[in-house]
């Protein structure tokens, strides 16, 4: 049967590749399953998005380099709270445009260490991007971004004709 033929094969509803053993080593299919894995080590399970434990895999806008936020709303404005632990207000750049609000940020970090018998040198970088749409009616250009301890909360006030166009709807009961 053609399944049998193929060097590989999903867990029932978990998504994850699982090897079928072999008697006879194919080196094909030794390289086939090695750059499976290592495909999986690096980006993690792309079906679910999670990566593996220890991981530093790279992720696409979706996945671990996305900035996780809370967005918030009152009578007067809308709130968004997004936690960027680690990096510093130069590296995040925040924009509003046509109810579009897009926060990004990259975090290049460096490490040289000499000592008198090694010489090591480490760079690493991360970059993120989280667009969030928001409803009509705000006042774009009052819009205020604040950034203290790892937090960046930016806030939008809403327009005049905004706050007076909210109705409450009663509800009924039955």
């Amino acid at each position: 049967m053609v399944r049998d033929m193929i060097p590989w094969r999903r867990k029932r509803g978990g998504g994850k590749l699982l090897r079928q053993e072999r008697s006879e080593e194919n080196p094909v299919m030794e390289l086939h399953r090695e750059m499976n894995r290592l495909f999986e080590e690096f980006f993690g399970d792309l079906e679910t998005g999670l990566a593996w434990p220890g991981s530093t895999g790279l992720r696409s806008k979706a996945g671990t380099g996305t900035v996780r936020v809370d967005v918030s709303e009152n009578d007067k404005e809308i709130r968004v709270t997004a936690d960027v632990p680690g990096m510093e207000e130069k590296d995040i750049d925040v924009e509003l445009s046509d109810n579009l609000l897009t926060i990004r940020g990259e975090k290049v970090q460096e490490r040289d260490e000499k000592k008198d018998d090694y010489h090591l040198v480490e760079r690493s970088y991360g970059s993120f991007e989280r667009s969030i749409p928001l409803p009509g009616g705000l006042e774009e250009e009052k819009a205020k971004a604040n950034f203290k301890n790892g937090v960046l909360s930016i806030t939008v006030p809403k327009s005049a004709e905004a706050k007076a166009n909210r109705k409450q709807i009663p509800i009924s009961a039955g």
